[in-house]
């Protein structure tokens, strides 16, 4: 990607935002006032890409590798209309823990940039804002006891699974931006061993043990 955008005439940048994990940041001569942004990765299991009657199949194709194409053929052709102050910004670990976002809101361009359009797959619909996430670690205490002799201990797991309960069943005000239902999912060490939990913050669970 990087040698791509190089050729098309944009100043490239590689940064890491983790060992080995570089964003991709593509400018013209100009500050970028105008960043189109999106994510490098995907989320699991790899799907091989393919193609059938000129339709782009595999993981990735939509969220988000279709949408870097478009984002690069429309900073194209903004720049053949005159328009120069315009960025690419690429970045990784959107699907775990956002830290190609943090090193780029920590780059010095970022101060440069006076508007941000952020693709993601939103049925061909602008969206001004996100719905966010709440993410907390939940903690219980029990009594260990011998399982011969269960009613002389309290265990963890029950007191977290009440503590689960409560959260489900609480009435979440919602809001103008609430397009899409709200869901739960959670991952804590138990009495005898951890509960199970999606194998990234995006995802639901498939499964519980």
């Amino acid at each position: 990607m990087a040698s791509y955008l190089t050729d098309l005439g944009y100043s490239v940048e590689l940064f890491d935002a983790a060992p080995g994990r570089p964003n991709v940041l593509a400018t013209t001569d100009q500050p970028p006032r105008i960043v189109l942004s999106t994510h490098l990765d995907t989320v699991p299991p790899h799907v091989p890409a393919r193609v059938v009657d000129g339709v782009v199949y595999g993981r990735g194709a939509c969220d988000a590798k279709g949408i870097m194409a478009a984002q690069i053929v429309a900073a194209e052709r903004l720049r053949a209309e005159g328009v120069e102050g315009i960025g690419l910004l690429f970045v990784v670990d959107e699907e775990m823990g956002s830290v190609g976002a943090r090193a780029a809101n920590a780059h010095p361009l970022a101060e440069e940039c006076r508007w941000l359009i952020d693709g993601e797959p939103t049925d061909n619909r602008l969206a001004t804002g996100s719905k966010g996430s709440l993410r907390l670690t939940l903690c219980t205490a029990g009594v260990p006891a011998h399982s011969a002799y269960p009613e002389q201990g309290r265990s963890a797991i029950d007191a977290l699974l009440d503590v689960l309960g409560d959260v489900r069943r609480a009435a979440w005000r919602p809001t103008r931006s609430s397009a899409r239902p709200r869901s739960t999912s959670a991952s804590s060490p138990g009495e005898h061993g951890p509960m199970s939990s999606p194998p990234t913050p995006t995802r639901t669970c498939k499964s519980a043990s």
